[in-house]
């Protein structure tokens, strides 16, 4: 079966090149033409076998170190959504949802947010009636003040007409019943002015004590308004402000029936474990938000490679199944972990990438490549896949520059590899590209001993070429 695959691969290759236009051979051009390495790979040849190139790259291939890992989420990457009150809950998104800053995620019907709104509505309403005490009380003090203004002045009168008094009978005699009654006239007075000062201080201590109960009232709204901007996820100046223009009187937080909290943070809505519509308790956790972009990689390294490495180093992450796509391999600075395995003998490296990528998701699996020596010079290297081994010869195909409709077989001078990447000593140059994907067709077509294809006879003997 494989000598037929092997024969079939071949056909095919050379059944597509024959297929391109041919230039009308001379008539003295007889004889075959020679054995040569160049392979005409024309579009109709590239699209049907897949073949792809990749370019050449200067690699540290000697001085490179891989290890296998994985990405991993940050663990402030992952945000829990807990209700902050009791009640039904009504889910505003899906798993695998997307989600921005200021998307609602849920809604709750509450009891208690209907109790914190009676209370809001007592508080404003206390406010009001003392703040209304207060106003009435500031005339009736001022009453009082004048009550006492004209009482003393009563006084002054009557202190005037009982020296008038005092001084008429020193000088002419008489005068006794009406000086004692002006005395008793003063005495009734004084104790007047007494009482409405006694009148006027007790309304003094009441109007204090309306201030600070009016300031208490005011703190003790402020303080259920901030228990109600936790809840809701709003400023307080929101709250307080009012519900739409045409209802000044009407603050934002009488209006609110349902309680909406929106997200804080963006990601991909990764977990919800309740059902929509079901009663949570304060502090039921409703659903799991994970930040993509927050991930870092992580790999193990045999404590043995310590020698070579050390933290800083200019590190990146590679995939497995993209070997030579540079554009996608992410870079950063390799860490340490915290402890090593003495039981495996390994220690954790980690990379913190310097830039994100869509592929980059928690599980996906990669290679952590880490130059350990940055002073080693660069070399020309290649994926370890373009090279194949094409009986006791390793052989590559090199795109021809002069013509891409050509690839020019090359009997592979090779180097150091690190598993991923082989250093190329001779045969290619900055710039130029090989052949990864649709390399071992090529190596079958243009082998010299693989097995061209034959038949099998009843009697289990192989024949070469096909059967007559």
């Amino acid at each position: 079966m494989k000598r037929s695959v092997q024969s079939i691969c071949k056909l095919l290759v050379i059944g597509l090149a024959a297929c391109a236009p041919e230039k009308p051979s001379a008539p003295a051009r007889e004889a075959a033409e020679p054995a040569t390495n160049r392979i005409q790979v024309p579009a109709s040849v590239r699209r049907n076998l897949g073949i792809e190139y990749v370019p050449v790259e200067r690699r540290r291939v000697a001085a490179t170190r891989r290890y296998a890992g994985h990405f991993e989420l940050l663990p402030s990457a992952r945000h829990e959504v807990r209700t902050p009150i009791s009640g039904r809950v009504e889910l505003m998104v899906a798993p695998l949802q997307r989600v921005a800053v200021g998307d609602v995620l849920y809604r709750i019907d509450s009891l208690e947010w209907r109790q914190m709104q009676r209370e809001l509505g007592e508080l404003t309403t206390a406010a009001l009636v003392q703040e209304a005490r207060i106003r009435a009380t500031q005339p009736l003090l001022e009453a009082h003040r004048a009550h006492e203004e004209s009482l003393r002045e009563a006084i002054g009168i009557m202190e005037a007409r009982a020296a008038v008094l005092e001084k008429m009978r020193e000088s002419v005699g008489g005068q006794a019943s009406e000086l004692a009654e002006a005395r008793v006239q003063r005495a009734q007075v004084s104790s007047d002015l007494a009482e409405a000062v006694e009148q006027r201080a007790g309304v003094e201590a009441s109007l204090v004590e309306l201030e600070a109960t009016l300031r208490g009232t005011r703190d003790r709204f402020q303080l259920a308004l901030f228990a109600a901007s936790t809840i809701l996820a709003q400023p307080s100046e929101v709250l307080a402000a009012p519900a739409s223009s045409g209802q000044t009187d009407v603050p934002f937080w009488r209006g609110v029936t349902w309680v909406e909290i929106t997200s804080s943070k963006a990601g991909v809505v990764s977990e919800v474990p309740v059902a929509n519509g079901v009663w949570v308790e304060a502090g039921e956790r409703l659903l799991t938000l994970s930040d993509l972009r927050q991930v870092r990689f992580r790999a193990r390294a045999p404590q043995s490679d310590l020698a070579g490495l050390r933290e800083g180093l200019p590190s990146h992450v590679a995939l497995p199944h993209r070997d030579a796509d540079a554009k996608d391999r992410v870079s950063g600075v390799l860490r340490f972990g915290v402890e090593a395995d003495p039981q495996q003998r390994t220690i954790e490296l980690i990379l913190e990438p310097a830039s994100n990528r869509d592929w980059m998701r928690p599980g996906v699996a990669g290679f952590l490549e880490i130059e350990a020596r940055l002073e080693a010079p660069t070399e020309l290297a290649i994926p370890l896949s373009a090279v194949l081994q094409d009986g006791l010869q390793r052989v590559l195909f090199r795109r021809d520059p002069a013509d891409p409709d050509h690839v020019i077989r090359i009997e592979a001078d090779l180097g150091a590899n690190d598993g991923r990447w082989i250093e190329v000593k001779s045969g290619l140059m900055d710039g130029d590209e090989v052949v990864l994907a649709g390399a071992y067709e090529l190596m079958l077509a243009s082998s010299t001993s693989a097995s061209k294809g034959g038949h099998f006879h009843a009697d289990g003997t192989f024949h070469d070429g096909e059967e007559k």
